[in-house]
């Protein structure tokens, strides 16, 4: 399987482009192209084949699944949008929700981890110099490293525009001090990229007072903290960082000096509907998990699906799939053309699919009755995993303020003509 799934990665980016897509309007016909449905195909059959039967024994010990790690390697899904020119597949947004569909399917843990060794790269790809694109890019290609983004802090999570690490000139570099916490993949990462203000100046608006840096894992003056024991997605590693006189030379700033908290925002526009595809992943499993147990288990000499009490759950969980599918197609559409509206739909597919994968896990645990709350069964894990869904990348209720936002504003300019 896997052999074959490599000679699909070294082909997709030839049969498969953003141009192409565009053209044939998604929200026209909904059709996705054949490479896309190959890699959906090939996605599916990796998951089936390497995470399903393998996340249980991870979620106990909590170890890193390097296992699986490699193997997604090999076959190309864990740079996908790295571009042509540095060996990647350079895959549009869109196609990268359908490859992290499957994967949320097979555990979200897994997920987290492919999803922010992408969001560490991505500050390059939008950003970053040739040389660093080089020096980080290329060699995650060639081999099975990871990254990770340092933007969290204890008193910055979902207001990016708190962080208080401090990054100081001093001649050609800039010395780095600060703490981060949450940060995923932490322990395993060969570098991280990081944010820190730049501009002393409490009043210098937020676009102006951020830089962004990559710094290596190694250097002097790096400490990673302990593993942290989280509810669920327990195979991530999720760490604190802290950075004590680390000297960061100029050539690793991403962007402009000032420029950092533009890129941040950029990149998380591009994660939420990576966050919704996975979460709709997860959705999916519950919805598959509760319905071939509903037609195997009987009460009052009757499959417990044919009860109408369960089959209307089951109904209000596909209902729920297939509406956080559609959404979260569209705001990885929006957000890969760079329409205006794309923070808006990113925000309603990110809230709504993560929302909806709690629902549809603790329905599916409902379902099983005892046996959903038991650990034999795979529905409880579901719910664990589910609920970080709701607050990373941004919690449910920030993506309801940029939701309301703008409605608001779409409102008053209607009411204004």
């Amino acid at each position: 399987m896997r052999r074959s799934l490599v000679r699909l990665s070294q082909t997709l980016a030839h049969n498969y482009s953003a141009e192409a897509a565009t053209a044939q309007g998604y929200f026209a016909g909904f059709d996705l192209t054949e490479a896309q449905i190959q890699l959906q195909d090939s996605a599916h059959r990796f998951v089936k084949h390497e995470i399903v039967p393998n996340a249980g024994k991870y979620d106990e010990t909590g170890k890193f699944p390097w296992e699986i790690f490699r193997k997604a390697h090999e076959c190309g899904f864990t740079s996908s949008d790295v571009p042509e020119e540095f060996g990647g597949l350079g895959l549009d947004l869109l196609t990268k929700s359908l490859l992290f569909e499957q994967i949320g399917y097979g555990c979200t843990g897994v997920g987290t981890i492919m999803m922010v060794n992408d969001l560490a790269q991505t500050p390059l790809i939008l950003a970053g110099s040739k040389y660093l694109r080089q020096k980080y890019l290329s060699p995650m290609l060639e081999d099975p490293h990871l990254a990770a983004y340092a933007v969290t802090e204890a008193g910055a999570g979902s207001d990016v525009a708190g962080v208080a690490s401090r990054a100081v000139r001093d001649g050609d570099s800039f010395i780095l001090n600060g703490s981060k916490v949450w940060i995923t993949n932490c322990g395993v990462a060969k570098w991280f990229f990081v944010l820190a203000r730049t501009n002393p100046d409490t009043s210098c608006p937020a676009s102006k007072a951020f830089t962004g840096f990559i710094v290596d894992a190694d250097q002097v003056g790096v400490t990673i903290g302990k593993k942290e024991r989280n509810m669920g997605q327990r195979c991530s590693d999720t760490r604190a960082i802290t950075f004590e006189n680390v000297r960061v030379p100029m050539e690793h700033v991403v962007g402009e000096v000032g420029g950092g908290f533009k890129i941040v925002m950029r990149a998380f526009d591009r994660t939420r509907p990576l966050v919704a595809a996975m979460a709709t992943g997860l959705s999916q499993r519950a919805l598959d998990e509760a319905g071939a147990y509903a037609l195997e288990r009987r009460t009052f000499g009757r499959r417990i699906a044919d009860h109408q009490a369960v089959s209307f759950k089951l109904a209000d969980m596909a209902m729920n799939v297939e509406l956080a599918r559609l959404m979260t197609r569209k705001s990885a559409y929006e957000v890969e053309n760079q329409r205006p509206s794309g923070n808006y739909y990113s925000s309603i597919a990110k809230c709504f699919a993560a929302d909806m994968a709690n629902k549809n896990a603790s329905e599916a645990i409902q379902i099983f009755g005892g046996n959903g709350f038991n650990t034999e069964y795979p529905v409880e894990k579901l719910l664990r995993d589910a609920k970080i869904l709701q607050i990373y990348g941004g919690t449910s209720e920030i993506q309801r303020v940029v939701v309301s936002k703008n409605v608001i504003r779409s409102l008053s300019s209607s009411t204004s003509v």
